[in-house]
């Protein structure tokens, strides 16, 4: 566990790079291989710098990250699940990598797509040296090693394995790198990162990962959203919602207005009412319906009011019973409280 939350730090740290501690971090990692230490070392303020950095780079040399980083890992992978045993492994894994395994994959997915998005997508025509430029950016990506987003590994190895000390180094002091024969290049951490208790990326009146060099994704709980998109959270209205084309988006503006609001000031009809509730149904163009019961407390607030909930159900739910049963798990013939709470 402690080295979970260990890397689980490491994984969402912001703020300046230990330029210093990451050097000697790479320099140790060449060692490690058998390689000469890079003649260069360079510094780009994002993964975006780094993947034009890597583009741009004079006699690099070949890409050793296979033996600075996929070797070793492999290598002593075998190792250690050798000296322990199936079942020892998949412990081991299960308190360190699998804790951060599916956070972090994420976060570096969305950045990987999010470098794609702004050096080639988002000016789109169609030929082929824009395809080729998409292919070779895709490609530099490929030879990044993920530093501190490598986290969910090195925390498996963390305690057992010297030979990793190097890119536990670099991880702990930077972000991603690219280690060539004859130049490394090393990336910035990110300035600011926010995400909700999933640990998915969310911001609602900004970007949700900024690095030092201006390079942002914008997400709500999650999924990526265009950076004007947010803005527009503010002034949300029925009808706008409801023209809204993309469905993912409407979601979004669904969720940020209250779907309880949405019913309200769209003169929506109750579909179905019952003893535990009330059914509400919205119907979306190109969407699944938008299903909710809405329940009151039968025990009073403080001021003697009772609260209203809303809870949202599957979009097939016929009726409010079935919709609060399914809240439990339950069928709607197995839902009987004995008391309301």
């Amino acid at each position: 566990m402690q080295y979970a939350d260990k890397w689980r730090a490491v994984a969402a740290a912001t703020g300046p790079a230990d330029r210093a501690a990451a050097e000697e971090g790479v320099r140790l990692a060449y060692r490690t291989a058998g390689l000469a230490a890079p003649e260069r070392i360079i510094w780009a303020g994002s993964p975006r710098a780094g993947a034009v950095a890597v583009r741009a780079l004079d006699s690099p040399g070949r890409s050793v990250r296979d033996e600075v980083r996929t070797k070793p890992w492999a290598e002593e992978r075998r190792r250690v699940h050798d000296e322990l045993g199936p079942a020892g492994w998949a412990e081991v894994w299960s308190v360190t990598g699998a804790r951060l395994w599916d956070t972090t994959r994420a976060l570096a997915e969305r950045i990987r797509a999010g470098i794609v998005d702004s050096l080639v997508r988002a000016d789109p025509d169609g030929s082929a040296a824009h395809a080729a430029a998409e292919t070779e950016i895709r490609i530099a990506l490929l030879d990044a090693v993920l530093g501190q987003h490598d986290a969910a590994w090195l925390a498996a190895f963390d305690g057992r394995s010297d030979r990793l000390e190097g890119l536990a180094r670099v991880a702990s002091h930077a972000g991603w790198w690219w280690p060539y024969e004859n130049v490394a290049v090393i990336c910035e951490r990110p300035a600011q990162l926010h995400r909700d208790e999933a640990g998915r990326l969310d911001c609602g009146d900004g970007p949700a990962l900024v690095f030092p060099d201006g390079f942002a994704l914008y997400a709500w709980r999650g999924m990526p959203v265009p950076a004007d998109f947010l803005r527009e959270l503010t002034s949300l209205t029925p009808e706008r919602i409801r023209t809204e084309e993309n469905a993912e988006l409407r979601r979004v503006m669904l969720e940020h207005y209250g779907y309880d609001r949405y019913l309200a000031e769209s003169a929506a009809e109750p579909v179905h009412r019952d003893e535990t509730g009330i059914l509400w149904r919205i119907a979306l163009a190109d969407d699944e319906d938008v299903v909710m019961v809405e329940v009151v407390n039968s025990t009073p607030e403080p001021d003697g009011t009772h609260r209203t909930y809303w809870l949202r159900v599957p979009p097939d739910t016929r009726t409010a019973k079935e919709g609060v049963a399914w809240t439990f798990g339950l069928h709607a013939d197995a839902y009987e409280p004995v008391r309301q709470t």
